[in-house]
């Protein structure tokens, strides 16, 4: 049985835990694909490009599209806004591309309420919390109120991990990038439930 439309791959774990880095060392490894960009209301790093790393947008207009039910999924993650918009989704889907997420807990509850069918889900993280905020620090991007946030954070959403299909302990950038290009291109294969059913309903005929 041939995959007819496209397939996602969820992302999440902590900032700090390599998952861009990543992406970057795959990404011509996997095939077609389609990296969702995150519309967010928080305030651009230096280095950072609008339409690149993020859609920077004003909490204001966030919340105009939240009304109009734009995005795939959203949260309130340190006091702003991250989601998803479910247009480009679509539009990658039909042309049968991988489509990539890098996103948060909560947002993978959201993409599998939605499309599980077709969703495969890998944890990333650090081999332990300390390595973790060793990492946060080195960067030198983020104030220590919110290198804290961070920890905070990482701690929780480390007790969801059993929620995911999969989980990459990022100690060694190249072993990780190949576990994780085996697992996107698995995710290609995965095959949703109605096409399975018409299979077994045409199968006997």
């Amino acid at each position: 049985m041939n995959r007819t439309s496209g397939a996602i791959l969820v992302l999440s774990g902590p900032s700090g835990a390599g998952k861009s880095s990543l992406i970057n060392k795959i990404f011509n490894d996997i095939g077609s694909t389609y990296f969702s960009i995150s519309t967010t209301t928080r305030s651009k790093r230096e280095g950072e490009i609008d339409g690149v790393h993020y859609h920077f947008v004003s909490q204001e207009e966030f919340k105009r599209e939240i009304d109009e039910e734009m995005f795939l999924e959203y949260a309130l993650v340190h006091g702003n806004y991250y989601g998803t918009s479910l247009g480009p989704v679509k539009k990658a889907l039909k042309e049968g591309k991988l489509v990539i997420f890098d996103i948060d807990v909560q947002g993978h509850d959201a993409v599998q309420n939605r499309l599980a069918d077709i969703t495969t889900s890998v944890f990333i993280t650090t081999p332990t919390l300390e390595e973790l905020k060793k990492r946060l620090l080195s960067r030198s991007t983020d104030s220590a109120e919110i290198i804290a946030k961070r920890l905070d954070m990482a701690t929780r959403e480390v007790q969801r991990i059993s929620e995911y299909d999969y989980l990459i302990v990022n100690d060694d950038l190249d072993a990780a990038a190949d576990v994780l290009i085996t697992i996107a291109k698995a995710a290609r294969m995965k095959i949703p439930t109605q096409q399975i059913n018409e299979f077994v309903q045409m199968w006997a005929l």
